[in-house]
C-alpha cells in the first residue's frame, strides 16, 4: 500500500499543491498584467506581463503599496477613488508606448487583483476609423454640394413629369449632406481633448432653443420654457447649442401633432445644473435606452426616415457632454413620451447675469 493511500490528507493536499501550482503557471503566462492585492493594497503577487508592463519586481514588491511601485500619478489617483470603474489609456508605467485599460475586482476576503489590459492595438484601430470617416465625409461634402447645386437650378414648373422625383432628389441630398455634416462634427469632438472655456450665457440660448423647436413645429405642438436655475455655464458655446438643439428637434420630430414639449434649465443639489427636454412622444422601449446614442442606431427605422433625421444627433450629444464633463439621462415609457436631460457638474455652471443684477 503507498503512502497517498495509507494517508488520504497528504494525498489531498499533494493534488491541492498540483492544482495551485498550475494555477499560478497559468496566471503567470497571461499576456496581461495581473497583480494580487491585500486589503491594504499591498502586493502579494504579480505575474510575468506585470513586471515587464507595471515595472514590478517580484519578490522584491512583495508587501510594498502598488501605488507606490508604479510610476504613475494616474494609475494612484485611481486606487485612492476606489478603483470603481475601469482606467482606460493609459500609458504603461514602465513602458510608455504601450497604452493599458486597468480594472480592480474585489475577492471574498477582502483582497483584490489589478488586471490591467494592453489596448494599444484597439486604440490603433479605432485611430484608423476615426480618420476613416474624416476623410471620406470631406471627400463627400463637395461632390454632394455640386449634386445640389444643379438640382436647386432645376425648376420643377419646366418639368412637370419629374416634380415628385425632383422633390424627392432634392430631399435625399439635403439628408446626405447632413449626414455629413454630422459626422465631420463627430470626427472634430472625438479628436478634441477639452471644450472650450468661455461664458455661455443660458437666457438667450434658452430663446433661441425655443424659438427653434416653434420654427419646426410650425404650430402643431405645445412647447413652454421653463428657466429657474439662475446661472450660466462655462464651455463651447456652439457645441453646447448644438447638443441641446439635436434634443429639442428629437422632441418635436418624435411627438405627434398636439403634443407637449417642455424645455427646462434647473438648478441641481451640489451646485449643478440640469437642461432637459420632456415630451409627450412615442417613448422609447427601455431594452433600447442603453444603446441610442451608437451612431445610426434606429428604434424604428421607417420612423426615423420619415422624420428626417441622421441616426447622429445623439451621439454628437454624447461626445459635447463628455467634454463638458457632464452626463445625458434619458427616462422613457412607450406611449406617455420622453425626457432628455444634459447634466453638468457645479465645476461647469457660474452665476448668470440675471442674478448678478
Amino acid at each position: 500500500m503507498s503512502a497517498d493511500a495509507a494517508n488520504p490528507r497528504t494525498s489531498r493536499l499533494r493534488r491541492l499543491a498540483r492544482q495551485l501550482r498550475a494555477l499560478r503557471d497559468a496566471a503567470g503566462a497571461l499576456p496581461d498584467a495581473v497583480v494580487l492585492l491585500d486589503a491594504g493594497e499591498r502586493v502579494r503577487w504579480c505575474n510575468r506581463a506585470a513586471q515587464r508592463l507595471l515595472g514590478l519586481r517580484f519578490p522584491r514588491d512583495r508587501g510594498a503599496g502598488l501605488a507606490d511601485c508604479l510610476d504613475s500619478a494616474a494609475v494612484a489617483a485611481w486606487l485612492a477613488g476606489g478603483g470603481v470603474s475601469e482606467l482606460d489609456e493609459v500609458p504603461a508605467p514602465a513602458a510608455p508606448e504601450i497604452h493599458l485599460s486597468f480594472s480592480l475586482i474585489p475577492l471574498r476576503d477582502g483582497t483584490k487583483l489589478l488586471l490591467a489590459r494592453d489596448i494599444s492595438a484597439l486604440l490603433h484601430l479605432e485611430q484608423v476609423r476615426r480618420d476613416f470617416v474624416a476623410n471620406v465625409s470631406h471627400e463627400l461634402r463637395t461632390p454632394l454640394t455640386v449634386i445640389h447645386g444643379y438640382l436647386e437650378l432645376i425648376e420643377p414648373e419646366d418639368v412637370p413629369a419629374l416634380a415628385p422625383m425632383l422633390d424627392e432628389l432634392r430631399a435625399q441630398s439635403k439628408r446626405m449632406g447632413q449626414i455629413v455634416e454630422d459626422l465631420l462634427t463627430i470626427s472634430r469632438l472625438e479628436t478634441q481633448q477639452r471644450a472650450d472655456d468661455e461664458d455661455v450665457a443660458m437666457q438667450p440660448l434658452l430663446a433661441t432653443l425655443r424659438k427653434e423647436a416653434e420654427a419646426l413645429s410650425a404650430g402643431r405642438h405645445s412647447i413652454s420654457l421653463e428657466h429657474g436655475a439662475g446661472c450660466d455655464l462655462r464651455g463651447s458655446a456652439r457645441d453646447l447649442h448644438g447638443a441641446f438643439s439635436n434634443l429639442v428637434s428629437n422632441a418635436v420630430r418624435y411627438t405627434p401633432d398636439g403634443g407637449r414639449i417642455a424645455i427646462r434649465w434647473k438648478r441641481e443639489p451640489g451646485g449643478g445644473a440640469r437642461f432637459s427636454v420632456a415630451d409627450t412622444g412615442y417613448g422609447i422601449p427601455a431594452q433600447h435606452i442603453p444603446r441610442l446614442t451608437e451612431r445610426f442606431y434606429r428604434v424604428s427605422s421607417s420612423r426615423s426616415r420619415a422624420t428626417g433625421g441622421t441616426g447622429l444627433g445623439l451621439s454628437i450629444v454624447k461626445h459635447v457632454l463628455a467634454l463638458h464633463q457632464a452626463r445625458l439621462e434619458i427616462v422613457s415609457e412607450p406611449g406617455r413620451g420622453s425626457t432628455f436631460a444634459c447634466v453638468f457638474g457645479a465645476e461647469r455652471t457660474k452665476p448668470g447675469a440675471e442674478a448678478m443684477r
